[in-house]
């Protein structure tokens, strides 16, 4: 079947053939649904990944060591990840959580060998981390009744991990903070009602990105 995006067009090739053999209009805006466009729809969300490292990079690059520079670039990736699968599809996959956990490991057994007492002193800071993050979330989940996410709570465990105490206080405080400036905005606006929720996960990612930039982490 032919498919034609011009309307002037197609009903021009209405009026001139068959009805069996008539061309498929789209209205304007309409995707064709081909495969190829599809894909493309699927994978443009994360266009904004190379985008985001390099300039996390640039950011990093006055005076922090590889192992900083690695910890946090991983933390903006997968971050960026998880907050745009959190926007389109409501939930943080435990698959994801895994491989940020998998991920941290991979960067901290060589520091244990090339620099063991310095890693001493971050795995402390990373348990610290993982116990705030994760520990404050938790709590929130089970005294609003899982007015939380349960994804919410991993992500913000394992993100303590490559944050450390002092920068996962900061990204809940901002994430919180813009979560409830965007909750309130949308229910003013009528985009949502009292008891609908909100991905939170992209407003953790948003605390992550201020948190760097600021130095904190």
């Amino acid at each position: 079947m032919e498919i034609i995006s011009n309307n002037a067009e197609c009903r021009n090739k209405e009026a001139s053939i068959g009805e069996s053999s008539q061309p498929r209009c789209l209205s304007e805006g309409q995707s064709d649904g081909t495969p190829h466009t599809r894909s493309v729809r699927q994978f443009l969300p994360y266009a904004g990944i190379p985008v985001v490292c390099v300039a996390m990079l640039f950011r990093l690059t006055g005076g922090a060591d590889v192992f900083a520079i690695l910890k946090l670039e991983l933390i903006v990736l997968l971050g960026y990840i998880t907050a745009t699968i959190d926007i389109t599809t409501k939930r943080v996959p435990n698959g994801l959580v895994l491989v940020m956990l998998a991920a941290w490991v991979s960067i901290m057994a060589p520091k244990l060998f090339l620099d063991t007492e310095t890693a001493i002193v971050l795995l402390k800071d990373s348990a610290l981390g993982l116990s705030i993050g994760g520990g404050l979330f938790l709590l929130v989940y089970i005294t609003s009744r899982k007015g939380l996410g349960g994804g919410d709570v991993k992500f913000m465990a394992a993100a303590g991990l490559y944050l450390g105490f002092g920068a996962v206080l900061s990204v809940i405080l901002f994430g919180s903070i813009l979560a409830a400036l965007a909750g309130l905005m949308l229910l003013v606006i009528k985009k949502i009602g009292r008891k609908d929720k909100i991905p939170l996960v992209p407003f953790l990612y948003a605390g992550i990105l201020i948190t760097v930039f600021l130095g904190v982490a």
